[in-house]
């Protein structure tokens, strides 16, 4: 009877110390990374866009970048929204710690269920590591969908690109819609809630250029994986 007891006893302790290696490795991650300062105060003065900088990219005329919007009829682009956006190459830190720029695929252009284009970026990772704010900004809306799970929209300081973070296992302690979170601020963790799969633990992490701040979930998809790639 001991030793049944000890067999069973076992797997348990060996889960346990796995759950402890987790938690050590990604504490040792997340001592590496800074976290930005914040999106800068607002007032009567200019506006800030923290995506102009010397190098960017003119979404409007990159089509390996930008897809169209849902909404666009007769599959033109919104040149007059994505004109006045430029996105900084090196403004957005890759979203989950521990990757580097090296480990990314491109999967933008995938095709998923019922042959929609995928138009986001699938960065894995072992379930529970520490997601990170690409940018500063906002927290727009906590949501639970089919696709998507427990899932995260953050729009950027100037309103103009939300950023969407998917499949978590559960958001960062605190966290709350309205709240302000700064690049490199842990937001939530890995996991595969939604349609994932069981055990298929990744980030699905999409960006987008806002086309009517009323519908902050769709507007002129952006591949995030060259500009993640050029993050240091």
């Amino acid at each position: 009877m001991v030793a049944v007891q000890k067999k069973r006893r076992a797997p348990l302790a060996l889960m346990s110390l796995a759950g402890a290696l987790t938690a050590l490795g990604a504490m040792s991650l997340l001592s590496r990374h800074t976290v930005a300062p914040g999106c800068p105060p607002t007032g009567n003065g200019p506006r800030v866009t923290p995506f102009v900088r010397e190098k960017t990219v003119e979404v409007s005329r990159s089509p390996t970048l930008a897809s169209r919007a849902p909404a666009q009829k007769e599959g033109k682009l919104a040149a007059h929204v994505s004109t006045s956006v430029s996105i900084g190459l090196g403004d957005l830190i890759i979203p989950v710690v521990g990757v580097q720029p090296r480990q990314l695929r491109d999967t933008f252009t995938e095709r998923r269920s019922a042959g929609r284009l995928h138009q986001a970026l699938d960065i894995p990772a072992a379930h529970g590591t520490p997601v990170l704010a690409a940018a500063s900004g906002r927290v727009r809306k906590l949501s639970f969908n089919t696709r998507g799970g427990i899932s995260l929209y953050q729009v950027s300081c100037d309103g103009t690109i939300v950023y969407y973070y998917a499949h978590l296992d559960r958001y960062a302690a605190g966290l709350a819609e309205g709240q302000e979170v700064r690049q490199g601020q842990v937001i939530g963790y890995v996991g595969a809630t939604g349609n994932a799969g069981v055990g298929n633990d990744h980030l699905h992490f999409a960006m987008w250029i806002v086309t009517d701040p009323r519908q902050y979930w769709r507007g002129i998809n952006v591949n995030p994986f060259p500009l993640l790639q050029a993050a240091s």
